[in-house]
């Protein structure tokens, strides 16, 4: 099954914008954008989530509690950040990561990956 519906976290509404906009000009289905940890556990527990894409850091919220949740029900997912790998949660540095700036097809190679 094609991952068609993605989960969108991302605190910085400009940048959730934009990603909403790539993914749905591709044809896909964005749940959220979720601005926190919070209402990113919630969308994993009701929706049905295909894929995700991560910001690294949510206002200072550590995402290693989105990226277990997405784990444990074996959803893909990479992370969207302009640090490197040493910001990302230490269990994850080795998930596939999409560096700020990115272009819409960055984002696509990484879903397609899903």
């Amino acid at each position: 099954m094609a991952a068609t519906r993605i989960l969108v976290v991302e605190d910085e509404f400009l940048i959730a914008l934009d990603i909403t906009g790539v993914l749905e000009q591709a044809g896909l289905a964005v749940i959220g954008p979720a601005a926190n940890v919070g209402d990113a556990l919630q969308a994993i527990e009701s929706e049905e989530v295909h894929g995700a894409l991560l910001d690294a850091h949510l206002a200072g919220e550590p995402v290693g509690r989105i990226a277990d949740a997405l784990a444990a029900r074996g959803i893909p997912f990479a992370f969207v950040s302009g640090y490197g790998r040493e910001q990302l949660p230490p269990n994850y540095r080795t998930a596939p990561l999409v560096k700020k700036p990115f272009t819409g097809r960055d984002l696509l190679a990484a879903v397609a990956r899903f």
